[in-house]
């Protein structure tokens, strides 16, 4: 395997995930005070009396996200999250893809920050994670 064939969550042999990781995957960026966002994140889950397992978000563009979307969902539209959830609640455990592009026009769209819009969708793929949809309006109520 060369190192351009190599995923994007590879580790080293020896070293150990945290529990909640940040990736990149075809955008450059970086969550701000990823301390404190992994605290909240952990409060979250704890609030909604699940355990913390694993969480990668992985931030990437809408192009990304919407080949991810139409190759595995079969959905042929722009999306801010999609969430790949590889346990049952009350266990937390998947992967989230976020958009960047999407979260800065969600943003702007609804006069928010880019951190609060950010903030919300992380939350919006961890409540999925704990069980929640929001396909009917009764999820959506929920």
């Amino acid at each position: 395997m060369s190192e351009s064939d190599t995923p994007f969550f590879f580790f080293p042999a020896g070293e150990e995930e945290d529990p909640i990781s940040f990736y990149a995957e075809d955008v450059d960026f970086e969550p701000d005070q990823a301390p404190e966002l992994f605290q909240w994140i952990q409060a979250v889950i704890e609030a909604e009396q699940c355990k913390l397992g694993n969480v990668s978000f992985i931030f990437c563009s809408d192009n990304h996200l919407l080949d991810m979307n139409q190759n595995y969902l079969q959905h042929d539209t722009l999306t801010d999250i999609i969430t790949f959830p590889y346990a049952d609640p009350p266990l937390v455990h998947g992967d989230i893809f976020i958009s960047i592009d999407r979260v800065k026009d969600n943003a702007a769209n609804y006069k928010v920050s880019f951190e609060q819009e950010l903030h919300r969708v992380m939350i919006h793929g961890i409540l999925h994670l704990c069980g929640y949809g929001d396909k009917s309006a009764d999820e959506k109520i929920r």
